[in-house]
Parts: structure tokens; sequence; C-alpha cells
């Protein structure tokens, strides 16, 4: 058995469906499993998803205020005015910042950009910046993926004589800044036809307007803004994502060539998972950082030289944000482990003085996917006395609507159900833990705190092949609100396994089906080689991709998670040091168990954990999930009543056995006969001194030779005094089958038969007889 530390919740497509989806739009099963899975119940639904173009875009001038932010900006222009973009330090604000830029410049404004210091400044408008600008005579104020939220600063910019044009995605509070224009998708409510539009999405937007053509050349700027934001993909932007992406693959501008080179992402190859892997969480690590004007700068690199150089920096800050992403988790993980007022709260709560505020959201996010609870991370500020965080949540506990219950002791916060961002004072950290835990007693249960894993896409191995997985990047991009489909191979068998990689830490396999094969790799997961057992039947989780080896093309199930609910048979039979396969068992759930006191004494300083002897029925209470069968029973009833009693999961046959009884062989009758009269011609025979004589004479093992004795001797045939044998003349006929010791050699012969030298089938074969006589699955 192999169970997944996740639910797997599988969906069961509607069959007809996606015949219908086959049938009528010529596409193979898989994709229109997909599309079904997407909620493409029509046929006209899927066809929107499969043939997207311009018309998939809505006229810029049905965003409210985006004539008169046209009008205004061409003033500006008309007059020579110096106008202001003002952006933000993440990915979707750096290329917003962009967009703005290269419209402006393109049409000969005088115009500069300031994007606020997340350290210095915090987020969106910032009185001091707005001040500066000001000072250096800007006359209009352009945010971009901001300002909705700047109220102060805003009004502050009017007081002294500034334009402000805003151009905002985020929530807008009760209470709108008093700027002159405001552009938001999602204000007023209904107004426009989309509302998910990422900051970048509203920016070009406005570009196209003031270009007066939508603006090709800035797609690939908008579709990494986009992708960054984890916004929907969906309408406008899942046609602007497309969009970008295709440019991005041909586009000669120099910095991506650049991003490419120092992320190993091949230019024609480029996707949303390049852009959301690498190319994303380079332009967030220097805002995350530092300044992030770098970001902007690399973006309007002209030369390969400027590119370069700023794809290197992106890339050494993306270097350090791990590092401190990694320090800090480790230092996270220590402290939940070491203090019990942490690691027993439903909600992880923990805060220490000199964390990077900007990363400790990636932290929040690390402690989720390992703890599978609700997790804030504080940066501590003794001086301010105050505690900075991020939070992140799971499924069931909606973390804005809970804090938002301790507004007393929260006077700064802010976000929605699964992530937030909050300032409050430090003395109050203890106490948001505690009373975050007892809200979350209220909503959190085993179900809820289970990490769920849905399953889209079943497949069968027929179905899987290298034309489908090619139609499949057709239906893209994937990303939020059209995720990638996650696929399983259910029921299927382990044709073949290597580990492979170094240290051996991958796994490469082939699964088969009664349809067919294919190749499947695990990266990291070479530990299941010692997990996964031939002949059981496993259902395996994962992507699909298209393995190219001089020039020929195979599909292949990249793993990502696996499991079976069957018993798993492991064959150690004839390693007889215990070091070639100890390591490879999960010791704290399994026993290690004995029918013989010489086999405990054998495996001496070989194994660390207690070995438990079965010698009765009353030794079978406790018994772990696990069972390593070390020898062999004396009798197969004891072995059938311990797997009775255990019910194990797993199962080590190694049946360590010094003196093979099958291997030696039983004696004939005639062999039986002959020996009685070679003791009978000779009395007082001293069998020690001359066993070795007559094991060479009648052909016989001496251990065998011993065993006829004590046969004889158990039936009264003969006696041993003193080690000299002799044959007593006037006993009855018995037959040799009355001896204990005959009847057990004829059952260890037969349980080594069955157990020790049977083939790996035969032998899981004898166990799922007995698996199945006590109900197992």
């Amino acid at each position: 058995m192999i169970q997944s530390t996740k639910q797997w919740v599988v969906g069961q497509p509607d069959e007809n469906l996606i015949k219908q989806l086959q049938n009528e739009l010529n596409i193979s099963s898989l994709a229109a499993k997909i599309l079904a899975a997407r909620g493409c119940t029509t046929i006209e639904k899927a066809r929107k998803i499969l043939n997207m173009d311009e018309t998939n875009l809505h006229s810029p001038y049905l965003l409210n205020g985006m004539e008169e932010a046209v009008e205004r900006i061409e003033a500006a222009l008309n007059n020579g005015e110096k106008i202001l973009i003002y952006g933000d330090y993440d990915a979707d604000g750096i290329t917003s910042t962009t967009v703005m830029m290269n419209v402006l410049l393109d049409l000969g404004a005088d115009v500069d950009f300031c994007i606020p210091n997340r350290f210095t400044h915090g987020y969106g408008p910032h009185e001091e910046l707005f001040r500066k600008a000001f000072d250096e005579g800007v006359q209009l104020i352009i945010t971009v993926d901001n300002g909705i939220s700047g109220i102060e600063p805003v009004r502050l910019a009017k007081e002294l004589g500034m334009d402000v044009i805003i151009t905002d995605h985020h929530e807008a509070g009760d209470i709108l800044p008093p700027a002159d224009v405001i552009i938001h998708p999602r204000l007023p409510e209904g107004h426009y036809p989309f509302g998910e539009l990422a900051g970048v999405g509203v920016a070009f937007k406005l570009a196209h307007a003031l270009y007066g053509e939508v603006p090709k050349h800035l797609f690939e700027l908008a579709a990494i803004g986009t992708v960054a934001d984890l916004v929907p993909l969906e309408g406008e932007n899942r046609y602007i994502v497309q969009q970008g992406i295709k440019q991005l693959k041909i586009s000669p501008n120099p910095w991506i060539r650049a991003i490419c080179e120092v992320t190993s992402v091949k230019q024609h190859e480029i996707d949303e998972d390049a852009i959301g892997f690498y190319f994303a969480p380079r332009l967030n690590a220097i805002g995350r950082l530092g300044d992030a004007d770098p970001g902007v700068a690399f973006l309007m690199s002209e030369n390969d030289l400027e590119a370069a150089t700023g794809a290197k920096l992106l890339n050494q800050k993306n270097v350090e944000r791990k590092e401190i992403v990694h320090t800090i988790t480790e230092q996270a993980i220590e402290m939940i482990e070491n203090d019990p007022s942490i690691s027993n709260s439903l909600v992880l709560v923990i805060a220490k003085e000199g964390w990077n505020p900007g990363v400790i959201g990636i932290v929040a996010s690390r402690l989720v996917e390992k703890y599978y609870r609700p997790a804030i991370v504080l940066s501590l500020d003794s001086v301010k006395g105050t505690a900075k965080g991020s939070g992140r949540s799971i499924e069931g506990f909606h973390l804005y609507h809970e804090l938002a219950k301790n507004r007393d002791i929260l006077p700064h916060f802010g976000g929605h159900p699964m992530a937030a961002g909050m300032t409050f004072g430090a003395e109050h950290v203890d106490e948001l833990r505690n009373r975050l835990h007892q809200q979350a007693t209220n909503c959190l249960n085993d179900e809820l705190l289970t990490p769920k894993l849905a399953i889209d896409v079943p497949l069968e191995i027929s179905e899987v092949t290298v034309e489908a997985i090619e139609e499949i990047k057709k239906l893209g991009p994937f990303g939020t609100g059209f995720s990638k489909p996650i696929y399983a191979l259910q029921n299927v068998q382990v044709r073949s396994m290597r580990k492979i990689g170094a240290g051996e830490s991958h796994l490469k396999l082939e699964l088969e089906d009664a349809h067919g094969f294919i190749d499947a790799i695990g990266f990291g997961k070479g530990y299941l080689h010692d997990e996964i057992t031939y002949g059981v039947k496993l259902s395996f989780v994962g992507d699909l991709q298209i393995n190219e080896w001089q020039g020929k093309k195979k599909p292949q199930l990249m793993i990502t998670d696996v499991q079976t609910n069957e018993w798993q048979l492991y064959d150690y039979r004839g390693k007889n040091q215990a070091q070639k396969w100890l390591h490879t068992l999960p010791k704290e759930t399994t026993d290690f168990i004995a029918f013989r006191q010489s086999t405990i004494q054998a495996f001496e300083g070989q194994i660390a954990n207690p070995i438990r002897l079965i010698a009765n029925e009353d030794e079978l209470q406790n018994l772990s999930p696990n069972m390593v069968l070390l020898d062999l029973p004396r009798s197969a009833q004891i072995l059938e009543k311990l797997i009775a009693q255990g019910r194990p999961n797993r199962i080590y046959a190694v049946f360590y056995t010094p003196e093979s009884k099958y291997f030696n062989g039983m004696p004939t009758r005639e062999h039986f006969g002959w020996y009685y009269s070679f003791l009978k011609k000779r009395p007082n025979f001293n069998l020690q001194m001359h066993i070795e004589q007559l094991a060479q004479h009648i052909g016989l093992n001496i251990e065998v030779i011993k065993f006829m004795t004590n046969v004889f001797f158990e039936l009264g045939f003969v006696t041993i005094e003193n080690g000299l044998t002799t044959v007593n003349s006037n006993v009855p006929k018995r037959s040799l089958s009355e001896a204990d010791v005959y009847k057990q050699r004829i059952e260890q012969i037969d349980l080594e038969q069955q157990l020790l030298y049977a083939p790996y089938l035969e032998l899981k074969q004898w166990f799922n007889e007995r698996m199945r006589e006590y109900n197992y699955s």
C-alpha cells in the first residue's frame, strides 16, 4: 500500500459530452476531456476557446474615463508638460510601467517613471514621492497597477496643482481618491464587459486608445504581467496572453533573448509556464529586495549589452531571494517544531526580528504547503514596535474575514480569502495566534485540514499519443481560471522501473494496462523504487509531455503523485545481509518478526529495531502495518494467524534459512530401511565419530542422517547413551509418520517450497489467498 499525503478527488467526465466535442470539433478525447473539465458544456463555448481572435478585445473606450484620460494626456503632449508614470514594484507593476513608458515615448512625451520602494515607501501612492514629483516640475501623474487606495496622496497632488490619472485593477474602497480620471475595469460596477484585467491589462487598454490601434508590440509585456499577477485567463486576459506568447517566441527585443539566456529557456519554446516559473519570479525579485527601477530599465533595453547586464542583475536578485526565502523558511520550521504553542495551533503565526518583509509571503506559502494550515509570517521591528507580514490560507478558512474579527488589535490589514497582509503592534502576536486558533476550531475539521488534489482528466493509456499532447498545447494558455489539467492513470501496472540520475534520485518507469504502455518519469522520486512492487495495480498523477530523442517523439507522464490501496510484497529472499535491504524500510511503522530464537541471534548487530519473537498466538498483539518476516514459521497456521491479526499493508519476505530442509531433501523409505539395518548390525555405533564417512557411503547429507536418527529415537527404535546409538530389537512396528519430527520436516519442506523457493508470483499468490480469506482489498 502506498498512500498519498493528499486526498485525491478524481473528476468523472460526461462521456456523452466528450464524444460530442470530439465529433463536432474533430479533436482527441484528451482535448475533449480538458474542455469539458473547464466548463465547456456546449460546442459554442468550446469554439470560443479554440478560435480566439481580435474580436475578443473590447474597445478601450468602453472603460469609464478613457476618453477623458486620452484628452488630458494629448493635452500634456501638445503642451510639452512633464508626465510621471507612478508604478508598483511587482511584475505586474513593472510591466505596466514599461507599457506606459513605451507608448508615451513613442508619442514624444516628456515622461519619466517612479516606483516606490517596498521598504521605504510601501505600496501605492506616497506623499513624499508626490512632493518630489512636484518639485521636479511634473504636471501630470499617471498611476499604473495602483492608486485606487491612495486617497490622501492624491488629494495632496491636487492641492499642489498636479493632475492625476489613476489606472488600477485592485479592489476599491467605499471612498475613491479625488483623481481627475479613474480607469478601472470594475468601476463603475458592470460598466465594462470584462472586469478581470491585470494592472498591465488596464495600461494596455490605455495604450490602445492613445495609439488609436491595438499595440501588438506591447502584447509581450502585457502577457508577462497578466500571467504574473494570477488573474483569470479568460476573456481579454486569455487573448492578451495568447498573443503575447506568440510575440515572445519571435520577438527581436534584446531583453527577451537575455532573459531566455539566464533562465535556459529556448525562445521558440516560451509558454505560460516559462513566464510564470522563470520570467515573472525574476521581475518580482528585484522589487522584493530593493528598488524595482532596474526591472523597468531591463524591459526597455535597447541593445544586447544593456539587456544582458539587466538580465544578470535580475537573475542575481532572484538567487538572493531564493537564499533568503530558504533561510527564513528553515528558521520558521525550526520555530514551529520546537515551540508547542505554535505547532499546536491550527493557524501558524510566527514572528522574528530581521526577516525580510519582501519575501515572507513566499515563506507563508511554503509553510502552508508543508503543514497544510493557514500561516502568517511576521517581521518584527523593535524600533517601531511593529509586526509586519503576510498570511496564506487554505480552503475553509477565509483569511480576510477571520482577520477582520480582530480589528481591535489589527489596525492595518487587507487581502482576500486566501492571502492577506497586515501591520500591527508586536505585543499582540501571541494574542493574534491564540484568537485565530480558537476561530479556526469553529470552521476547520479533519477533512478540511487534509489537502486535496483535484484530478480533472482521468486517462486511459491508449488515449495518450504525441498528436494528442501537441493538440493540448493549442488549448493554452493555462493558468488561473483555466487551470492546467491534472492527469491520472488509474489501476495500471509497472512494466519496468529503474533509478536514474545523480544519486539515483529519479525514477524511470514503463506503465501498462490492457491497451498499451507509456513511459513515465518521477523527478526526485527515486525512493519509490523501494516502495513499488510488480504485479500491483497503482494510480499515478502527473503532467503529459513529449520526450524527443534522436528525432523520435514519445509521450511520457511526468509523475507528481502515486498511490495504491493494494497490499504489497517485497522479495528480499536470499539477501541475508540486512544492510542490502534495511535502508529501504519505513522503520517507524515496521515490525521485525522472527519465529526462532536463533534468527534473532543471527541478526544481532545488524538491525537496530527490536525483533519480535512470535512463538505462539498470544504474541500476535499490537502489530505494525508493515512486517519483515525474517525467517520461516514452524507452521503455516501461525503465519496465517499473523496475517489475520496484523492485516499488513506491506510484507517484506526475508525468510532467512541457514539449513534448508527442502534443499537437503526428504529421505525415502528405502533410506530409512538401509540405515536401520546398518545400525542393527553395529551395536553402540558412535554416530558423531563416523557420520561423515557414513554420509559419503550412503550419499545423504549429514543433516538428513541426524534427522533419521532423531525419527528412530522418537519412535523408540534406537537408544542413544553417551553418544552411542543402539537398535532396540523388541520394539513394535510403527509408521515413520507417527514421529513429530518426521511430520515437522514434511511441513517445513512444504513451507520452504511454498515460501522460500517459490517464484515471486507464486509467493504473492500464496499470500493473496490468505489475504482474501481475511477480507483484504
